[in-house]
């Protein structure tokens, strides 16, 4: 990529306390222009930085919401455009801002805001305007934060042998902003930015108050689940929608839905888990699926339901049965990579007959499920499903 500096400016953010924000500063060192940056030993600490920011993927809807690469967009009000969000103005005066000068005004009153944030860190600051000449003429933003490094030192002498450094920073974790964010090469979307921040501080998404992010994608999931949940009691209730039972059956779908961790509900039919599963797999392809068995987790793909795994019961217990062509074993070896394996047959009369004795918790547990509307396998039909 063809990047050409058109300023940068360098600022250092000191407080008293990594505990405390109570005291604080920033001094801003130096702002440079194209031909003082290219005589720089900054260019050497950041000119690769930039190309790593712009390569670096992120997804809308990210696997996890602590997630240390996202996008996020300028927030505004229904009807108004870009020019009403703060964050966004403060972005645009940066591009726009036509001599050195101007530009160190608006990077200091940037870093001002940041200076605000709950979690600021010493560090050095920088804001660099960079224009990407393989695509574009408009410039980009960089912001990129690189908190100090503890315990540094270098050689020093035959006599002190090494000497510490003070202020030290480093490239290895350098939290960034990108805007605008270029999804792919050629594209620009300047409603947003892309973040980074390789850290739980959340340092960025503090700092930028009027900038949204997609909940992450098992949320999103989740909330499609529970839309088509409620959809199917409309349909199954349209004759009686205000009866007891439906009352009954959604403050258990409630329950269920706000539950950290939840049991197998026997609601449908395996066609129609089937028919919700491709629809979330139409979506998104590559949707992963894990789940718990007594001691034993599972992790797959939710397209694989139906087809590579399958859920059934056998003598009054549960059983997943998975089929592939071969196994693989990783780290260590065990007696299990040498069975020859039965047929399934000779295996079926053998399930349910190690049932282990239930605990007091798994009783409790019990206990609180069925308080809490879940269905007990053994209950009638016409029992809350849930």
């Amino acid at each position: 990529m063809d990047f050409r500096m058109e300023y940068l400016s360098f600022f250092v953010i000191v407080t008293d306390s990594e505990d405390s924000a109570s005291s604080k500063r920033y001094k801003h060192f130096q702002t440079l222009d194209e031909d003082d940056y290219e005589d720089s030993e900054i260019k050497k600490f950041v000119d690769g930085e930039f190309k790593r920011i712009v390569k670096r993927k992120a997804e809308r809807n990210p696997n996890t919401e602590n997630a240390p690469t996202k996008i996020g967009r300028f927030m505004v009000e229904p009807g108004y455009e870009l020019g009403s969000n703060q964050n966004y103005n403060l972005f645009q005066r940066l591009r726009e801002a036509d001599s050195k000068e101007r530009f160190i005004g608006i990077a200091d009153e940037l870093v001002h805001i940041y200076m605000d944030t709950s979690a600021v860190r010493g560090g050095a600051f920088i804001i660099a305007r960079v224009t990407l000449n393989t695509f574009f003429d408009e410039p980009f933003l960089f912001l990129l934060k690189c908190d100090f490094e503890p315990n540094i030192a270098r050689i020093a002498d035959e006599r002190n042998l090494i000497s510490q450094v003070e202020m030290a920073i480093s490239a290895r974790s350098i939290k960034s902003i990108q805007y605008p964010h270029m999804p792919e090469d050629g594209v620009l979307e300047h409603w947003e930015l892309k973040i980074h921040q390789a850290s739980h501080a959340r340092y960025f998404e503090d700092f930028l108050k009027f900038v949204s992010y997609e909940k992450p994608l098992p949320e999103v999931m989740g909330d499609q689940v529970v839309e088509m949940v409620q959809q199917f009691i409309e349909e199954k209730w349209v004759d009686a929608p205000e009866s007891t039972e439906r009352r009954e059956e959604e403050n258990a779908l409630e329950i269920w839905a706000n539950s950290d961790k939840r049991e197998l509900q026997e609601y449908w039919s395996h066609e129609q888990v089937a028919a919700a599963s491709a629809a979330l797999v139409e979506q998104k392809p590559d949707l992963s699926f894990t789940f718990k068995l007594d001691s034993v987790t599972i992790k797959g793909l939710l397209a694989d339901f139906g087809s590579a795994f399958h859920f059934a019961k056998h003598n009054g217990r549960y059983v997943v049965v998975i089929e592939g062509d071969s196994f693989q074993f990783d780290k260590g070896k065990s007696p299990m990579e040498l069975l020859h394996p039965p047929d399934l047959a000779d295996i079926m009369d053998t399930i349910g007959t190690h049932r282990k004795e239930r605990t007091g918790s798994d009783t409790d547990r019990g206990s609180a499920a069925a308080d809490a509307g879940v269905m007990n396998p053994d209950a009638s039909a016409d029992d809350v499903p849930w």
